[in-house]
């Protein structure tokens, strides 16, 4: 057991993604940061994940202005951490070298101190570009080893053994986490983190697997879990009494459920164990008088409605009953003795005292990340598809079987879960199961985002992408995004900066819409700044005349709006492709009069973050499309009728 324990806090990135979809604004960033300072965490987890996308996608911000503006704040009491997907930073596609470098290079010099580097597939091959950059640049490089389990395989029948058939051999063994350890170690990183998404690990294998990596590594190791199927605080625990360096927390109200264990919890516990916890409790308790109005806001925004909260408590200030001291007493005796059992149930006695939500079985016996459980939630409730949850959810582990077995982290979760949801809409709409499929589950599958933990059957792959044999991802054929000028914004480029451009090299459909956005309200402020200036000179009542124009423009608009009402739109009379999923429409691909075959492509949907191909299953010339770009449509919306 090591005698201090470090911390790093996830509130601002992971906490909050966890358990509220991603969706803390800047200014409830802000109102954090005054106490975050005294807390003396080693470490805060503020970027990375989802909040670049969800920054730009939801709140209409800049990543980069968050990062920026939370390292003024903090300088470098706490070091500033965010997560990387490897080769996929923090999109959904591989990237060249030079993304890597100038992506890597721009966090830093804009506050980054550790980047914690993982690959969804645990392919030590994708992460070998960022650890070179990390720390080429200064920058610590974290390098997280996706913990994950094995199916569970249906066994063999007796007369099936009895012809020598046997149940596929594990293949997530503690020997499978050394060794990608090691590997990553040998290639510079400076710590390694046991990343453990979906909070799958019990107490009794974390506690094994610590011992194991402190034995083999000489580079600090961190744990990080999650609450959700309930051992996150026992194994964070066992963690610490196997002699772990850092563990990830989150504060009081951003704890616990899906998210990563209470640092209070983990306070009281380091106490008994005699083991000094790297954290000032009294700033935290500032921050969690912040987090608790937070919280109701997120809440009210996210899921229209207060959850329940758990028990207000200050360990600085409140006294445990004798019964909830006996629990903590009892644990840390368990743990001690190896008892892992009593470990977790006296953990769970503690968690349902103050309140924290009780084990989810759904998600344990399916196998996913806490957050990719809540963002689900949050985006079917988006599209208004709430009803189909249970059947995607029971759907995920086939569907992560059929697609070699990737452990169930961002971007794989994202891509497993997003097709779970396309079968079950298909299942609903009487179609065959894989008739919708995104093109990043296509790749996934075909070999683009590396090797998978176990090979994929070749006969799915054919199903799935047309060939048989794996297809690594050809970066020779690597294309930088478009970046026009923009008319409506003064002929100004759509990405100015690098910045910028790694912003939409990295989200090219949502950094489009933010950057287009951000460019024309920007050249609007400025024309209208202009105006005013040549107002106040003038002095001759041009403020009425614009407000005469405006008016005439908005009657013009009204009747061109009525006139357009009053046309009946032409019956739909021949074959039609419809949406298979509730979805935006990214991209039309035909126009009227093009000659179409069977399979040929005619949009793409972008749903749950997913580009999905839509196909005809007629061959004719378009009649009409009854879409256009930008159009949020819901599942069977007409998009495109055919004429044979």
């Amino acid at each position: 057991m090591a005698n201090k324990l470090k911390i790093r806090d996830l509130t601002l990135r992971d906490g909050q993604q966890s358990s509220f979809a991603t969706r803390m604004t800047q200014a409830q960033i802000d109102r954090c940061l005054p106490f975050y300072k005294d807390a003396g965490f080693y470490a805060m987890e503020v970027w990375g994940g989802a909040v670049p996308d969800s920054v730009m996608r939801y709140l209409n911000e800049n990543p980069w202005t968050r990062l920026e503006t939370v390292h003024r704040e903090i300088g470098d009491i706490s070091k500033l951490t965010a997560l990387s997907r490897g080769r996929n930073l923090f999109g959904y596609a591989p990237y060249s070298d030079e993304i890597i470098d100038g992506f890597c290079r721009n966090a830093i010099e804009s506050g980054l101190g550790i980047m914690r580097i993982f690959d969804a597939l645990n392919d030590v091959n994708n992460v070998k570009s960022t650890i070179k950059y990390v720390k080429k640049y200064g920058g610590i490089a974290d390098c997280a080893v996706c913990y994950t389990v094995d199916p569970k395989y249906p066994q063999p029948s007796f007369f099936a053994r009895l012809l020598g058939k046997k149940a596929p051999a594990p293949v997530f063994t503690d020997a499978y986490f050394l060794d990608k350890a090691k590997q990553m170690a040998a290639l510079g990183a400076d710590m390694i983190t046991i990343k453990d998404m979906s909070g799958l690990i019990p107490p009794e294998r974390v506690y094994k697997l610590i011992k194991t990596f402190k034995k083999h590594l000489d580079i600090p190791v961190d744990f990080h879990t999650h609450c959700t199927p309930g051992y996150g605080l026992a194994s964070v625990v066992a963690a610490i009494a196997a002699g772990v360096d850092v563990v990830d927390t989150n504060c009081w109200w951003f704890a616990e459920g899906t998210g990563a264990p209470a640092i209070e919890l983990v306070y009281i516990f380091c106490q008994k164990m005699g083991v000094e916890l790297g954290a000032n409790m009294e700033a935290v308790a500032k921050i969690n008088t912040e987090l608790k109005d937070i919280r109701k806001e997120l809440e009210l925004s996210v899921f229209g409605a207060e959850k329940p909260l758990p028990k207000a408590f200050n360990p600085l200030t409140d006294k445990l009953p004798a019964e909830v001291e006996a629990e903590f007493d009892r644990a840390v005796k368990a743990v001690g003795a190896e008892d892992f059992a009593s470990l977790l149930d006296a953990c769970h006695k503690i968690e349902a005292y103050f309140g924290f939500p009780a084990p989810n079985e759904l998600v344990k016996n399916a196998e996913i990340p806490g957050g990719m459980y809540s963002n689900m939630v949050a985006q079917l409730k988006q599209l208004k598809a709430e009803d189909i949850l249970p059947r995607a959810m029971e759907l995920i582990p086939s569907v992560r079987l059929a697609a070699g077995l990737p452990p169930l982290v961002t971007p794989t979760s994202q891509i497993v879960g997003a097709q779970a949801v396309n079968c079950a809409m298909d299942e609903k709409a009487g179609r065959p199961m894989y008739t919708t499929k995104s093109s990043q589950f296509v790749g996934l599958v075909k070999g683009e985002y590396g090797k998978t933990p176990v090979p994929v059957d070749p006969e799915f792959r054919l199903k799935i992408c047309g060939v048989r044999e794996e297809t690594p991802y050809d970066m020779s054929k690597y294309a930088m995004q478009p970046n026009p000028e923009l008319p409506e914004a003064g002929n100004v480029k759509l990405a100015e900066t690098e910045k910028e451009v790694l912003l939409l090299e990295l989200f090219p459909m949502v950094a489009k819409t933010y950057l287009t956005n951000a460019k024309k309200k920007a050249y609007d402020e400025s024309l209208m700044g202009k105006l005013d200036k040549v107002v106040d000179k003038v002095k001759v009542g041009a403020e009425s005349l614009v407000g005469k124009i405006k008016e005439k423009v908005g009657e013009i608009k009204e009747a061109v709006t009525a006139a357009a009402a009053a046309k009946p739109a032409a019956p739909v009379t021949g074959p039609v492709v419809v949406a298979p999923l509730p979805g935006k429409i990214l991209e039309i691909k035909v126009k009227e009069g093009d000659k179409v075959a069977v399979n040929d492509e005619v949009a793409i949907l972008d749903a749950m973050k997913m580009e999905n191909s839509i196909t005809t299953d007629w061959a004719g010339t378009v009649k009409r499309v009854h879409v256009v770009e930008g159009d949020t449509v819901g599942m069977e919306a007409v998009l495109v009728e055919i004429e044979e």
